[in-house]
């Protein structure tokens, strides 16, 4: 795999934007392998994606940043980020008690499907440690109290675990707590998580069995990016399925839990991949 660079960026829209980001590339030999880019009309913003391989590209990887900052983000009021595709991002998964999407995230990781690393799994709860020794990843449990007199003390040592394995990314599996503000701002839009689509009509325990008390046709999945609003953070991606009255509360909960794994891992493909930028509370997923 050839190294190449990814540059993800928003601004106003203006004329010329595109020529001057690729003539850069290409004047300095670099050869362009991808370019995806979107206009929002009704906020008047440009987003685009390119990707160029540095074999050739005469600028210095670690100049890169600065010479994007200096030519074209003051110029026309950018705000972008630059990543490499031979820097594996660093992923973390908390898991409660539920094991589908911890299951289903390390068979794509095992099987080479993610160009990611996953140092560490945190839980609340011991259930889960041998679905982490199956794959041979560390397993950590912080046990929070009832009334949470602890959590602080518990996300202090969880983010000192964070820093020490570098993790660069979270993925919330169905872990059952709320993430912390301090959390969020050391992670902004780096959290995944997952849930069922029913909020806000179906809150509180066993919401499967409240749709099916109420005969809906549709269930689904959402996963999105936390933010202090709960569960209200960029949707990045969902799916539905469709049942009938012939569905039991336990059928309706069986297909709910393929829906959130397949739901996740397509969030988490597209944010290994550096496809995802995030706008006000809205991404713009590049194909």
């Amino acid at each position: 795999m050839k190294s190449t660079a990814i540059l993800l960026l928003h601004c106003p829209d203006k004329q010329g934007i595109i020529s001057e980001i690729t003539k850069f590339i290409t004047d300095n030999g670099g050869n362009i392998v991808y370019l995806d880019q979107y206009v929002d009309n009704e906020e008047g913003m440009f987003f685009m994606r390119i990707e160029w391989e540095l074999e050739n590209f005469m600028i210095p990887r670690d100049k890169i940043q600065d010479l994007v900052q200096t030519l074209y983000a003051q110029r026309y009021d950018m705000k972008f980020n630059l990543y490499f595709n031979d820097e594996r991002p660093r992923m973390a998964i908390f898991v409660s008690k539920m094991s589908h999407c911890l299951y289903d995230l390390l068979a794509r990781y095992k099987a080479g499907e993610w160009n990611v690393d996953i140092p560490c799994i945190v839980s609340n709860h011991e259930d889960l440690r041998y679905v982490a020794e199956q794959f041979d990843i560390p397993y950590h449990v912080w046990s929070i109290k009832k009334d949470h007199s602890n959590k602080a003390e518990v996300e202090k040592a969880e983010i000192d675990l964070l820093k020490e394995n570098k993790i660069t990314f979270i993925v919330l599996a169905r872990y059952m707590q709320i993430i912390s503000d301090e959390m969020i701002q050391l992670y902004p839009h780096h959290i995944i998580n997952i849930h069922h689509s029913f909020l806000p009509a179906f809150v509180g325990a066993k919401p499967y069995h409240q749709a099916w008390e109420r005969g809906v046709k549709i269930i689904g999945a959402t996963s999105h990016y936390v933010t202090a609003d709960l569960d209200a953070g960029p949707i990045i991606e969902q799916d539905v399925t469709r049942i009938t009255h012939k569905d039991t509360p336990q059928s309706l909960v069986l297909k709910g839990k393929d829906l959130e794994k397949i739901v996740l891992s397509r969030a988490v493909t597209k944010h290994i991949e550096r496809k995802i930028l995030t706008y006000k509370n809205k991404t713009i997923i590049f194909s």
